[in-house]
């Protein structure tokens, strides 16, 4: 008969955050759509060090890189649990293991969209206090949203990417991949540049098609009067024959050269609400979205 002490109850925490987002997106070549978006990660935590977790992820939207809902649209709300996975963590590193974020840290433009997944496994060595090497290898065939938590079939995917830092204002990172049937080899550089401005060039290249995707921009903060504003800005270029890879990216606009900027800011500080523009260009289409995002509980 299995049993459960006090001491061991009570060191189960259960936390959690939602936030929701509503905007208008406007394209060139379609009708203005309304749009909203809600995002809730629960996670529940073992031990009173708290080195093993359980984690989830749900978010509106069907597929691997969109996470957005129209409004007024019967056959547009999707609602999915995308991600279920244990994790354990310590001061030299992490593995999860299950259905898996894409990523171990920070979302770069070139890396897999932040509301995907992976089925598999992923272990992050920490081999100094700036300097990682990473391991994943998985399952990435499906990209619909409803099919994230059914079982691997096989295994079709993996990355083996090493990051480190020079100095305290500049970082690089370099990986190898397989997905979609085909090898890259990824490479980034960040310069902070100022308190307040950062400088990245991104790049991936494909073996089988000698294709390229390009991504160099800037993201910071700037002050009018006192009122701060934050950017993100970047300009990407897509080999035609790129295929599915530039697609499930974090910041795809599209074949091509493109460019996107982002401002953001305070709406109301005392909720955390903020207001947001962006503006992108991508192959003939113009883009432009602008809303509000809120969390409901943190």
């Amino acid at each position: 008969m299995l049993s459960i002490d006090s001491t061991m109850a009570s060191s189960i925490n259960f936390s959690h955050r939602l936030d929701a987002q509503t905007r208008l997106d406007d394209r060139s070549n379609r009708d203005l759509r309304a749009q909203y978006r809600f995002r809730y990660y629960p996670t529940i935590h073992f031990g009173n060090d708290n080195t093993w977790s359980l984690n989830s992820f749900v978010v509106t939207g069907d597929r691997f890189s969109s996470s957005h809902n129209v409004i007024d649209s019967g056959e547009t709300n999707h609602l999915y649990v995308r991600r279920l996975f244990a994790r354990y963590e310590n001061q030299d590193g992490k593995v999860e293991l299950g259905v898996i974020p894409t990523y171990k840290g920070r979302v770069s433009s070139s890396g897999l969209s932040s509301f995907g997944w992976i089925k598999g496994v992923r272990g992050v060595r920490q081999l100094a206090s700036n300097t990682a090497i990473e391991l994943v290898v998985g399952q990435l065939d499906d990209i619909n949203a409803k099919n994230a938590l059914e079982l691997p079939r096989d295994i079709d995917y993996a990355e083996l990417e090493y990051s480190t830092g020079i100095g305290e204002d500049q970082s690089f990172e370099v990986s190898l991949e397989y997905m979609t049937n085909n090898s890259y080899l990824r490479g980034e550089y960040r310069w902070r540049v100022a308190e307040h401005q950062t400088l990245f060039l991104e790049a991936i290249r494909q073996k089988d098609q000698s294709s390229t995707k390009l991504v160099a921009g800037m993201s910071g903060e700037f002050f009018v009067e006192q009122y701060p504003v934050e950017y993100f800005a970047h300009y990407s270029y897509v080999s035609e024959r790129f295929g599915l890879r530039a697609e499930l990216t974090e910041d795809f606009l599209g074949k091509g050269h493109g460019v996107s900027a982002e401002f953001s800011g305070s709406l109301y500080s005392q909720y955390s609400v903020e207001w947001f523009v962006r503006f992108d260009s991508a192959d003939g289409v113009s883009r432009l979205l602008t809303g509000v995002k809120a969390p409901l509980f943190k």
